[in-house]
């Protein structure tokens, strides 16, 4: 497919098929990676732009949900990522909205220690925008729209995006872009 024609393929609504493991930079007292889960449900519209919505979880099967997080803005589509064919390597900005939710007590805890300055309480369920402002648990800066160096890849009706880097490193820079595929998305 062309580029006209994976944008075309890729409008609409996709979910995660299954919570997913990837590693976080933080690390255990024995210098092991913690594990990070997530399920993603994530919305493509026509002029480039996307709605991302992410629930983190403590546990590999999702039952005990931590936090939601929110965002919202426009795909920069920057070629052919040599992955596979097809693939396009794809920056996910954030220019539009940036949402969190705590969704237990114990993450509303930990924000109200690492995240109070410039916010209200943090309460389980109570949404705030973090856009454009300082988020110290995410690594957001002032003033600068969040943004992932990713790629796309459409194949069988799955939408896959770029693996985690092995050893816990964003995707905040070009030589951080993904080598590997993540678990898909399927149509919602």
């Amino acid at each position: 497919m062309n580029l006209d024609q994976i944008k075309s393929a890729l409008v609409g609504d996709w979910v995660s098929i299954a919570p997913e493991l990837r590693p976080s930079a933080l690390k255990n007292a024995d210098g092991t990676l913690k594990p990070f889960y997530l399920k993603r449900d994530f919305k493509y519209f026509a002029g480039d732009r996307f709605e991302l919505t992410v629930v983190n979880s403590a546990d590999p099967n999702g039952a005990v949900p931590l936090a939601k997080i929110f965002i919202k803005g426009h795909m920069l589509w920057r070629g052919p990522h040599p992955i596979a064919a097809g693939a396009q390597k794809v920056d996910f900005v954030a220019d539009e909205a940036y949402e969190v939710t705590p969704l237990i007590q114990g993450f509303a805890d930990v924000l109200n220690k690492a995240a109070k300055d410039g916010y209200n309480p943090w309460a389980v369920n109570g949404t705030q925008s973090i856009f454009g402002k300082m988020f110290v648990p995410f690594g957001v800066v002032e003033g600068k729209n969040f943004m992932e160096f990713d790629l796309v890849y459409l194949s069988h009706d799955m939408l896959f995006w770029g693996a985690r880097n092995i050893d816990g490193r964003g995707f905040d820079k070009e030589e951080n872009r993904p080598t590997n595929l993540q678990i898909p998305l399927v149509r919602k």
